[in-house]
């Protein structure tokens, strides 16, 4: 993922013992209060947003999951009701993407918007909640926090066992800098509810694919949620992955499988309006190779993809990368990779979320040992018409806004189709 600009994207070993991983909360005991809405719920009353809640009939979630709250009476049911909840907006929307049940409106199926916008309902309901019994602000906090998983598809990666079928895991993102334009959608959150559940056939057999949509928000991202979300299916077992594919919106006009992956935070506002620039933080309890590297490389068949016919925008094997070289004081940008000693500041991702979730998810890959394809593609910037640009007119979709994405998430099936056709 990479910070929108006018007419470009932004360019942005010993294991530790594996441990069940835990997403950090508050730990503070406090008396039971409401929260006050977050940045990004406080931009759900902006009529963009509301606009494509209604238009996909999901402006019933965040009333209908208010009301389930209401008969909550215990901490234990509300784990039960937050959980049954989560579950439900998920695959409400991966249903109505893949053309299963009502469409609610005439906003066109493919679009992703719906469950970034019906979540951001259901948690600023969820901080408003007063139940009838005490609840600390920590276990409000691990609320939400069940809400965030189970409404992302994170929890919920039902990988088939058997030597008989490949198993694939593909995520996305949110949608991302909403200040500047509430409208924006992002292709690979629309991509990920488009595969998720659904098989790839190739002569080599078939591939079930399973997917999960991630947070534009460096919080979320130092607490652990891509290790804990991707652990169980990189660990050995019937059901370990044999690919993986992170997935974020890039460059204009192209696709780029990122050679490289780099371990710096360059402090780009995120959702939240948070900034972060820092070396990427590993969260404790996470196996991890030691001393953290500076580098990690894609297993992606990526001679492969970009010879391949996957589509009508280009696909590139993406080198370069912005690094201190060893040594040295000043960053320099290196067009075929990095050299031996350097210290990362960019990616071939960038030194945003996306090379952060490439990184996370290929250094994972490395410290439990598993020998399978993955990294990282960067989609095109999905575009909207040329007559639809500016958002203080502009209208919330429009045909060539439809096609764009339509047509990215096909090309992202096709290249995802020769990952599984190169798999053993």
């Amino acid at each position: 993922m990479r910070p929108i600009r006018p007419r470009l994207a932004l360019l942005g070993a010993a294991l530790l013992t594996a441990a069940p991983l835990a997403l950090a909360v508050p730990t503070t005991a406090a008396a039971d209060t409401t929260a006050a809405p977050t940045v990004e719920e406080q931009r759900l009353d902006k009529a963009a947003p509301q606009e494509i809640l209604r238009r996909s009939g999901f402006d019933d979630v965040a009333p209908d999951f208010a009301r389930a709250l209401a008969g909550v009476r215990s901490p234990a049911e509300a784990e039960r009701v937050i959980t049954r909840e989560g579950r439900a907006l998920w695959k409400r929307a991966v249903d109505r993407v893949q053309g299963r049940g009502p469409a609610g409106g005439d906003l066109s199926r493919d679009d992703d918007r719906p469950l970034y916008w019906a979540r951001l309902g259901m948690t600023r309901a969820l901080g408003q909640w007063q139940p009838g019994f005490p609840l600390t602000d920590a276990r409000r906090a691990a609320l939400l926090d069940t809400l965030e998983r189970t409404s992302r598809g994170q929890d919920s990666l039902d990988l088939p066992a058997g030597t008989n079928i490949k198993r694939i895991v593909v995520t996305g993102f949110d949608p991302f800098q909403l200040d500047a334009d509430a409208r924006r959608s992002n292709p690979s959150g629309a991509a990920a509810l488009a595969l998720d559940g659904t098989t790839i056939r190739t002569e080599s057999g078939p591939a079930r694919v399973e997917t999960a949509v991630f947070p534009v928000r460096w919080a979320d991202f130092a607490d652990g949620t891509v290790e804990r979300t991707l652990l169980p299916a990189f660990r050995s077992g019937p059901r370990r992955v044999d690919a993986f594919m992170t997935v974020s919106q890039g460059r204009v006009g192209r696709f780029d499988v990122e050679r490289t992956n780099g371990a710096w935070r360059g402090g780009y506002p995120d959702n939240a309006n948070v900034s972060r620039t820092e070396t990427v933080p590993i969260p404790t309890g996470v196996p991890t190779p030691r001393p953290q590297p500076q580098w990690t490389t894609t297993t992606l068949p990526h001679e492969k993809i970009v010879a391949a016919n996957t589509g009508p925008v280009p696909v590139y094997d993406h080198t370069e990368v912005t690094e201190i070289p060893a040594g040295g004081t000043t960053p320099v940008v290196r067009p075929d990779g990095p050299t031996p000693g350097s210290t990362a500041r960019a990616g071939g991702g960038g030194d945003y979320l996306s090379n952060e979730i490439a990184y996370r998810a290929t250094l994972l890959r490395d410290a439990v040992g598993l020998k399978a394809p993955g990294g990282h593609l960067h989609t095109p910037v999905l575009q909207f018409g040329p007559d639809n640009t500016d958002p203080a007119t502009g209208q919330v979709t429009d045909p060539d806004f439809v096609h764009n994405r339509e047509a990215i998430t096909a090309q992202v099936r096709s290249i995802l189709t020769v990952v599984a056709a190169t798999t053993r």
